[in-house]
């Protein structure tokens, strides 16, 4: 199957695709060797046992890293990481809890003492070792899409050139940043002159979810170090290998001890001894709104640390009837299905102009025909498994609600294969806003289509959910207005366009402040005036 994956990768007209073979040799410390445990009557086995064959110096990082060092748990507990599409387990994962977590805040707080290597380093410095650490993550492309895919189950093709290249570009826009970071002269009245300065708030804690596990881990560590913080950073349980690996790479590049900690771990301890800790300075959050709201009280209860929230969704996008429907169709179908809609920008909500429902509902059902849902080793799949059984049965939970109230399902509704956590893409006509598929989020491959007759009358029923992520708008007549939306990222005749040089996040219930281009540095920063008074001489 890898060789399958490798002919593809060759096709590709990069220069970062390399063989196989350079995943061999890498002398890393502390490395456990790849392997899943136990056995399976699934096809992907096969596969499993060629990576196995093919990688055989493939390691694993499965400690705790805190102070450039690798360690066990404080309470000597570990967790296991499942692999998804096979349910087998990985490998087991030490388990972060307050007092590691102590212990990497006590280590973050050394490296940015006054006088530290890292405190001393100017921007063009920070600059070239994010560079570095891209660098790396380029050499380490396919063991990172690899690894990505076991822990996720996302199809192989989509973690090499979407994850990895979103996060690698992510490093290498904050990396020419780390040298532009400045304050103003100000003019002010009577003799005094007013400077300003940016300087870096201190401790970062990031808490990152396990559908992009990498891609966030990148939105969160690159503004954070290019403006100088240091970082302690739980990944989700779920999915913690490639944080783990790209820790190995931080040590590698020459980051100085103590700027980057990674404490993977569970939400209640790990996660809360983040968001309550009097000594880290900021937190920044991927997940859902309810854990957002804890996080933003635990915040406030301990020492007001500032706070960034990227949450939930329930996206809208309009279709009028002089779109481009095949275009359309095709990216609606992208926003609802892609990562087997473990999104929080997903397409959920589909407004499509009466005068062409049915004709839209007909060519969706078509396209979704098309989708290939398998191995995600497979470079023919584009639709793998959800990420565990708890998501598994709330999605299937909110297609049996659907059917209930009355949506008609127009395709899937069903699992593939006994005991998998294959959801097949699921198409609903005939949605209402009162229904639950219409006002919770889903987090599954669930494309709900509704109708509507008037442009005063979609605005009315996309701006009336609770959360204010993502909007998209297809029409012939670029002429849309942004302010009828309140919603923080108006796309017209496309989805899921996001770029490293853009600014993300939400309105209402989707969070606060925004992470990705220029504005996301102001999050990471502090402005300090500094007024002079001119002497009369001067």
């Amino acid at each position: 199957m890898l060789q399958d994956v490798s002919k593809v990768l060759k096709k590709q007209d990069s220069p970062q695709i390399r063989d196989l073979d350079f995943l061999i040799g890498a002398e890393l410390d502390s490395p456990q060797l790849l392997c899943e445990e136990g056995g399976t009557s699934h096809s992907y086995k096969t596969a499993v046992d060629e990576l196995t064959v093919l990688t055989s110096n493939i390691f694993l990082f499965p400690q705790i890293f805190i102070n450039n060092e690798w360690y066990t748990s404080s309470k000597g507990r570990t967790f296991p990481t499942f692999n998804p599409a096979t349910g087998v387990k990985i490998c087991d994962v030490e388990e972060a809890d307050k007092e590691d977590v102590d212990k990497a805040v006590e280590a973050a707080k050394a490296a940015k003492h006054r006088g530290s290597p890292w405190r001393r380093m100017d921007g063009s410095s920070r600059g070239r070792l994010l560079h570095k650490l891209a660098d790396l993550m380029e050499r380490d492309r396919i063991l990172l899409a690899t690894l990505e895919t076991l822990d996720t189950g996302k199809p192989f093709l989509q973690s090499f050139f979407i994850d990895l290249d979103g996060s690698i570009k992510t490093l290498r826009y904050y990396a020419g940043w780390a040298d532009k970071i400045h304050g103003k002269s100000l003019p002010v009245d009577e003799s005094f002159v007013c400077l300003t300065k940016h300087e870096p708030v201190g401790i970062c804690g990031a808490i990152i979810p396990w559908n992009f596990p990498l891609l966030m881990f990148m939105w969160k560590i690159a503004p954070a170090l290019s403006c100088g913080n240091t970082v302690v950073i739980k990944p989700a349980e779920q999915t913690p290998l490639t944080a783990l690996h790209v820790g190995s790479l931080i040590k590698e590049v020459g980051f100085p001890p103590g700027v980057v900690n990674i404490v993977p771990g569970f939400g209640p301890t790990a996660g809360a001894a983040i968001a309550s800790h009097m000594d880290i300075d900021k937190v920044a959050f991927t997940g859902s709104t309810e854990v957002g709201q804890l996080i933003k009280e635990a915040a406030a209860k301990s020492n007001l640390k500032r706070v960034t929230l990227e949450l939930g969704g329930k996206n809208p996008c309009i279709v009028f009837a002089d779109s481009d429907l095949s275009l359309a169709v095709e990216e609606t179908q992208k926003g609802a299905f892609y990562n087997q809609g473990q999104c929080c920008t997903a397409a959920s909500r589909v407004f499509v102009e009466e005068s062409i429902y049915e004709e839209f509902v007909r060519s969706s059902i078509e396209n979704a025909k098309k989708i290939v849902t398998g191995d995600p080793l497979d470079p023919q799949t584009s639709h793998g498994p959800q990420i565990d059984r708890q998501q598994f049965d709330k999605i299937m939970d909110l297609i049996e609600s659907g059917k209930k109230e009355g949506a008609k399902l127009e395709y899937g509704g069903t699992s593939v294969g006994e005991g998998s956590l294959f959801i097949q893409p699921t198409i609903f006509s005939g949605v209402k806003d009162h229904m639950r598929i219409a006002k919770e989020e889903i987090f599954g491959p669930v494309q709900c289509i509704l109708s509507f007759k008037s442009q005063k009358e979609v605005i009315e029923r996309a701006n009336s959910s609770q959360y204010g992520l993502v909007s998209a708008v297809f029409t012939a007549i670029p002429v849309y207005n942004p302010d009828n939306t309140r919603e923080h990222l108006d796309q017209i005749n496309c989805y899921n366009a996001l770029h490293a040089q853009t600014p993300f996040g939400g309105y209402k219930m989707s969070g606060n402040g925004r992470e990705l281009g220029e504005y996301a540095l102001a999050e990471y920063s502090e402005v300090k005036a500094v007024t002079i008074k001119l002497s009369e001489t001067m």
